[in-house]
């Protein structure tokens, strides 16, 4: 693919690109709501990794849904968090009534990230075909297992454009490719899983491709291979969804996190080498990295 019309996200281009912030006077809800559906029994932290990054990306008010059988644990871990427990499949997926349990906050957040630590794919797919038409005012980011709901039907289409941030291995299983397919071209790969489903594709990787349905396209080099690690993504996941609920538009919110957590990547190698530093440590990098990059 040529990749002439890719722009490279640098600190340059972020410097010009600046985003939404709050007035001095603002209150909670200027700064921004989110909702996060996300963990299950298996994986209650992926929802507390992925709040505590969202807040620390500088979103006002944080709302927490998660199955029941590990709400409580959750609220208790995550202080700052309103926390719903949401009926839970045998199989520890969320059940798609669910979706009533949510319903109240409809219109009501600024964005919504679905999808980390969550199981039980095909009720995970269920649930989210209730959750598009609810929360289709919001800024919406689907990570992990809610991204299957493009599988299904086959010539799937969203009615207005969210977010994916699908790792190589997920792109090609969603697409029907093999992972070698997606490796060796990942700039046509995720510009046509944009155009396919109307959506912003993040094709996450040592490179990654940020893809857009009308061919507008990003790319970003950086990091390094300590951010290879459990917990990551849903760090990043929360980072791009805490700059959505300040009002920056998918494209922006999601190009501002990537570069913001291959940096916090950076920071982190040289403080503890770049094997061995933990996702959760990538959160607290972030407020400065933002106020460095807003100089």
């Amino acid at each position: 693919m040529d990749t002439t019309d890719i722009t490279d996200i640098t600190a340059t281009l972020l410097r010009s690109w600046p985003l939404p912030m709050p007035q001095p006077d603002g209150d909670k809800e200027v700064r921004g709501h989110l909702l996060i559906v996300a963990g299950s029994t298996e994986m209650p932290g992926a929802i507390l990794l992925a709040a505590t990054a969202a807040l620390r990306a500088g979103a006002g008010k944080l709302t927490l849904a998660t199955g029941a059988s590990v709400a409580a644990q959750v609220a208790v871990a995550m202080p700052e968090a309103r926390v719903i427990g949401l009926d839970e499949t045998a199989l520890g997926g969320f059940r798609h009534e669910a979706q009533h349990q949510l319903a109240p906050l409809a219109g009501k957040v600024d964005a919504v990230l679905v999808g980390p630590g969550m199981c039980d794919t095909a009720a995970s797919c269920e649930l989210m075909r209730h959750l598009l038409p609810l929360f289709a005012g919001s800024r919406l980011i689907l990570d992990a297992c809610a991204m299957q709901v493009v599988r299904k039907p086959p010539h799937f289409r969203f009615e207005q454009p969210v977010l994916l941030t699908p790792h190589a291995g997920e792109l090609a299983q969603l697409m029907g490719l093999s992972k070698d397919a997606v490796l060796a071209d990942p700039h046509a790969c995720a510009m046509d899983a944009a155009r396919r489903w109307n959506a912003v594709v993040a094709l996450k990787g040592a490179l990654t491709v940020l893809a857009m349905p009308d061919g507008t396209s990003w790319a970003h080099a950086g990091g390094n291979i300590g951010l290879a690690i459990s917990g990551s993504g849903d760090t990043l996941a929360g980072i791009i969804t805490g700059l959505a609920a300040r009002g920056a538009p998918l494209e922006q919110a999601c190009a501002w996190g990537i570069a913001l957590h291959a940096l916090a990547g950076e920071q982190l190698a040289l403080r503890f080498g770049i094997l061995g530093y933990l996702a959760r440590e990538i959160p607290a990098e972030i407020p400065a990295l933002l106020r460095n990059l807003a100089a």
